[in-house]
């Protein structure tokens, strides 16, 4: 199985609209699967926009104050904008076991494992899709969201954990479609954290990701 020094490691320093990091990763994508580019992990951020996965409902969407763009990732509506750090994933599965739902599992286990080296005790919930935490008053909230899209064995699109993001700019849609729990960040938890301290602190547990999917498949 390629190391994490296969993959090329790629920084945004400034905010990539949507629609960009969009085409830039279905044109890897293709890329990859013809063995003409490396896998890719990208870091960036997005300025404001509402995305919709395949499976949005109309009547999520609440108050459209930004863009909204089709994403054709799985899952429903959500947000992006400053302050949330967004990583895409894009590897070949041909090469790690052909096993989407490991892969979803091994990225969930990449965020908490993340945050719990800032302190932050959060979860996943089968029927509820994403990273999940305590607010300060105790009640259980969303900090980090997932949605993936797999074509030929190739991956797309990955993780967004919300650092300082404004989180008013979450109730203009019902996040991923679950509307009795609310959205928190680490700044709201009382954390400051650099985005270039998250990308750090990513690339550094990196390599445990990809051995999940390796530990697990020789099982």
């Amino acid at each position: 199985m390629p190391g994490i020094e296969q993959i090329e490691w790629r920084v945004a320093a400034q905010p990539v609209p949507y629609r960009e990091a969009l085409a830039a990763m279905e044109a890897r994508n293709v890329a990859i699967q013809a063995g003409d580019a490396r896998e890719l992990i990208w870091q960036l951020e997005h300025p404001p926009v509402y995305t919709a996965g395949t499976s949005a409902a109309a009547g999520e969407l609440l108050d459209p104050r930004f863009e909204v763009i089709e994403a054709g990732r799985g899952g429903r509506y959500t947000y992006h904008g400053p302050g949330q750090r967004v990583t895409y994933v894009l590897i070949n599965l041909r090469e790690r076991g052909k096993d989407v739902r490991r892969f979803v599992h091994a990225l969930e286990g990449w965020v908490v494992d993340a945050l719990a080296g800032y302190g932050v005790e959060c979860w996943t919930v089968p029927e509820r899709v994403g990273i999940w935490t305590n607010e300060p008053d105790g009640r259980e909230a969303k900090i980090g969201a997932i949605g993936v899209r797999v074509r030929r064995w190739v991956t797309m699109h990955g993780f967004a954990v919300n650092l300082a993001p404004d989180l008013s700019h979450f109730t203009g849609i019902v996040p991923c479609g679950i509307d009795e729990f609310g959205v928190t960040s680490l700044a709201d938890l009382g954390i400051d954290l650099a985005p270039e301290a998250w990308d750090e602190a990513l690339r550094a547990s990196a390599p445990a990701f990809l051995d999940a999917l390796q530990i697990q498949d020789a099982r």
